[in-house]
């Protein structure tokens, strides 16, 4: 999918920096916590929900891989017009965000980042900065979409995250009305109309105090279009994150792609890394459940079976995943992903153990298990593909065991024997359920239960 589609910004960043700076202290602990988190979702959701396209990406002329074989509209003239002026007809009245929440709950995330403004400029929040917005003098939904589904996930104890697009293609400021052909950046030059560009940066600023002001306790702020950097398009951002952290005294902020101070996390996007590609930075893998971000048509959805192994994947090298979610124009979210979530989440009810608030270490393995553990190294958890193909015994030195460790199925909490097989210690995957997707879980406590002297 990576080769089709081309709005995946190449990331700037090199390793992880050792300078010092104010946040520094306050953001060691907090990406503490978010690491403890490991599974987020991801709702993208605006006017192209609407028109069933591929995010806002069709309206950018010179962004042709967007348009091709699903064209909004024949001409980019009649898309632009017909596109923009959807504001009128974007009416989500089936969107219950605490129908959202709980879903998301009973699915096993600990986070969700929610759309403020995508690409295409349209807001999903009441900002004073323009118009073009939900709720807005134009649209028939009346109602504060943005504070709806924070209050919703701040009471059902999800974490909050404002993904913000740093590029606004409606804004005057930044598509300039006039002939020129349009792309994703700037339609002009900043440099050479610092004038017009301190009018965007201004709007840009504004737009993060009011998200940042308005809508109680946000942990993350999650900025996008990682063209708009130092050089043409800087949108000082210094400045920004001091505005932000004025009334967000904690925030995680996350620059994509950037590098250097203000990405406090990676995002690796439609990917896990490989062992050698692995982050020094605290890291997130972003995967949409379909093809696509947002709500298409016919989008093919990912089993849970597969979304489940991406968990674990990436839980096992040190990561955080966030699945991204697309509800439809009516604001539900669809029976298949609905499906897909409850799977999910029914593994997690029985397996998270092995999941949250656990830490990874790093190494090659020669066999099919992937491995997470404990932050205090006493206890160590071994998953298996339940699509792996299947075998009666399993070595100890497999699952990193010996014959001094107690090894229990995570699903009963039964103690499993170990026995000797053609000289080795193993033990019996007929001991061990199987559930019906995902993988099956071990807990190891290495030395036994009572005995730490020789912890993993």
């Amino acid at each position: 999918m990576n080769d089709v589609r081309k709005d995946i910004e190449t990331s700037k960043y090199v390793e992880e920096s050792s300078e010092i700076y104010p946040e520094t202290e306050m953001l060691k602990k907090r990406l503490e916590w978010f690491q403890d988190l490991k599974f987020g979702v991801i709702f993208h959701y605006g006017l192209y929900a609407q028109a069933g396209i591929v995010e806002s990406w069709q309206l950018s002329e010179k962004d042709t891989w967007a348009r091709e074989g699903n064209p909004y509209r024949e001409t980019i003239e009649e898309l632009q017009i017909d596109y923009w002026n959807l504001i009128r007809t974007f009416n989500p009245v089936d969107l219950d965000a605490t129908k959202w929440a709980d879903l998301c709950r009973r699915a096993g995330f600990k986070y969700c980042i929610f759309t403020t403004k995508h690409h295409d400029g349209f807001n999903m929040y009441n900002t004073t900065e323009t118009e073009y917005k939900i709720g807005g003098k134009l649209s028939p939904f009346k109602r504060d979409i943005v504070k709806e589904v924070f209050t919703a996930f701040q009471q059902a104890d999800i974490a909050i995250g404002a993904y913000y697009s740093k590029a606004d293609w409606f804004s005057p400021f930044y598509w300039l009305d006039d002939a020129t052909i349009k792309g994703r950046t700037a339609s002009y030059n900043p440099l050479e109309h610092p004038e017009i560009w301190a009018r965007y940066v201004s709007f840009v600023h504004h737009q993060i105090e009011e998200i940042t002001s308005n809508y109680g306790s946000i942990d993350l702020l999650w900025l996008d279009a990682g063209w708009c950097r130092r050089g043409k398009e800087d949108l000082q951002m210094d400045q920004l994150a001091e505005l932000a952290r004025k009334n967000q005294p904690e925030l995680i902020i996350v620059d994509r792609m950037m590098g250097g101070r203000h990405e406090n996390y990676v995002t690796p996007e439609r990917k896990i890394p490989e062992l050698h590609e692995i982050p020094t930075k605290v890291w997130e893998s972003n995967i949409p459940i379909g093809n696509d971000w947002g709500y298409v048509p016919h989008d093919i959805f990912k089993s849970s079976q597969e979304l489940i192994e991406n968990l674990i994947d990436v839980v096992s090298k040190g990561g955080n995943l966030i699945l991204g979610v697309g509800p439809t124009p009516k604001g539900a979210i669809t029976k298949e992903e609905t499906e897909i979530l409850e799977e999910i989440g029914t593994w997690l009810t029985i397996y998270g153990e092995g999941i949250y608030e656990t830490r990874a270490q790093i190494k090659e393995s020669a066999t099919d298990w992937r491995f997470t553990y404990q932050k205090n190294g006493k206890i160590h958890y071994a998953f298996r593909s339940i699509r792996q193909e299947s075998t009666i015994f399993v070595p100890l030195v497999d699952i990193k065991a010996d014959e001094q460790s107690t090894i229990k199925d995570l699903a009963t909490n039964e103690i499993l024997t170990i026995y000797n097989e053609n000289g080795k210690a193993c033990i019996s995957l007929n001991e061990v359920t199987c559930p019906k997707h995902g993988a099956i879980g071990l807990r190891i406590t290495k030395g036994g239960e009572n005995s730490f002297e020789n912890a993993f």
